[in-house]
């Protein structure tokens, strides 16, 4: 009997994707040099312990040959280190490819549901077709009206014998404006982000890597500023971000609350936005004659306050926040809740995993509307 045109499942044996000698090490190394912050002796040392136990490599190709493959394609060269020393450092190429693998593995279902530019709520003379149509108005642009739609209805209105066409005749299809966005992302570098035996400033990196590299290539117009903030806080570049480390710091949120609103006071957009990624509670500020004032015990009502106050500050500015909390101690809840209340703002409480996805939803929600 004919099997034409018959359709079906074909079952075959499992195949594994073909991956050269180098992108199977590349894979890792670029998860290793994120961990190590840029430290690319301590991440080579780390991946011969892991070719070690799991027999990543064989007599034709080595660590060695990886490594000077690295060279050969520009992702290492030889730097001269504060000491006067040589050694090696990443390039601005591996920055790249560590953003593109962050934004792969955080935002991969990117592609699954077709994001294209976000958009507002509002329709007019905006940039992007909504495939709606409407009566044309005095003022709209010639390009807009669609010709089959008013071709129709000139046929409809007037016949078919002789041919005319009336401007009640035409039709425009709608359009609606491709917001833009201005996005500062605040993190928390305080010791405790590698306390109690949990790495969570690795993820906060990857987080914010991917971000950048989505917010830069998928949508140009909008703005993305990185701040970090310890006892002080202080922006970094994009590129700067895998080699961001802890430091021996307590949480001055006030400074990186005042910073990102200083940075977003400068931009023109009308939306605008702070996400802030932060595992603990409040415990220092600077006071006006540049001494510290720190409390690491509880919750100080004296630090508390001023965070309100700047959660407040930002409200009046238009300027809505959403918290990353990846503590979830009750105490310091109520505290996130209160602060999100005097901002309207947003609170997410999480752990490390899904955070990625949990930013990317609420960037892509706050880009979809006018924030005023």
């Amino acid at each position: 009997m004919s099997t034409t045109g018959k359709k079906g499942f074909y079952f075959k044996e499992f195949e594994e994707k073909s991956v050269s000698p180098f992108d199977k090490l590349f894979g890792i190394f670029k998860e290793l040099i994120t961990h190590t912050s840029g430290d690319f002796d301590e991440a080579i040392e780390w991946l011969r312990e892991l070719d070690k136990e799991y027999e990543l490599t064989d007599e034709n190709y080595t660590i060695e040959d990886f490594i000077e493959d690295l060279k050969a394609k520009g992702y290492i060269r030889e730097e001269i280190d504060e000491n006067g020393g040589s050694g090696i450092g990443i390039t601005a190429k591996t920055e790249r490819a560590i953003r593109q693998t962050a934004l792969e593995n955080i935002f991969g279902n990117l592609n699954k549901s077709g994001a294209g530019n976000h958009k507002t709520k509002a329709s007019g003379q905006g940039d992007e077709l909504t495939g709606e149509f409407r009566s044309y108005h005095f003022g709209d642009s010639l390009e807009k009206i669609s010709l089959t739609e008013s071709l129709k209805n000139a046929q409809i209105n007037h016949g078919i014998g002789e041919f005319e066409l009336t401007e009640e005749d035409l039709v425009v299809e709608d359009t609606q404006y491709k917001s833009q966005m201005s996005t500062v992302l605040m993190i928390d570098i305080s010791h405790s982000m590698i306390l109690y035996g949990e790495d969570r400033i690795t993820p906060a990196k990857k987080v914010a890597m991917a971000l950048a590299e989505l917010i830069t290539t998928r949508y140009p117009k909008d703005t993305i500023d990185i701040l970090v903030f310890g006892n002080d806080a202080w922006s970094i570049s994009i590129k700067d971000i895998p080699y961001l480390k802890v430091g021996p710091y307590h949480t001055n949120t006030v400074a990186g609350l005042q910073l990102a609103m200083d940075i977003l006071r400068r931009k023109r957009n009308t939306n605008k936005q702070i996400f802030m990624i932060t595992d603990g509670k409040p415990s220092c500020v600077r006071e006006k004659d540049g001494t510290y004032y720190m409390n690491s015990n509880g919750l100080d009502p004296y630090v508390t306050e001023k965070c309100y106050t700047q959660a407040a500050q930002a409200r009046k500015l238009h300027i809505p926040i959403t918290t990353f909390m990846i503590a979830r101690d009750s105490y310091l809840q109520q505290f996130v809740d209160k602060f999100t209340e005097a901002n309207q703002g947003k609170a997410f409480y999480t752990g490390l995993r899904g955070l990625g996805e949990m930013i990317f939803q609420d960037y892509e929600t706050n880009r979809k509307k006018r924030l005023k």
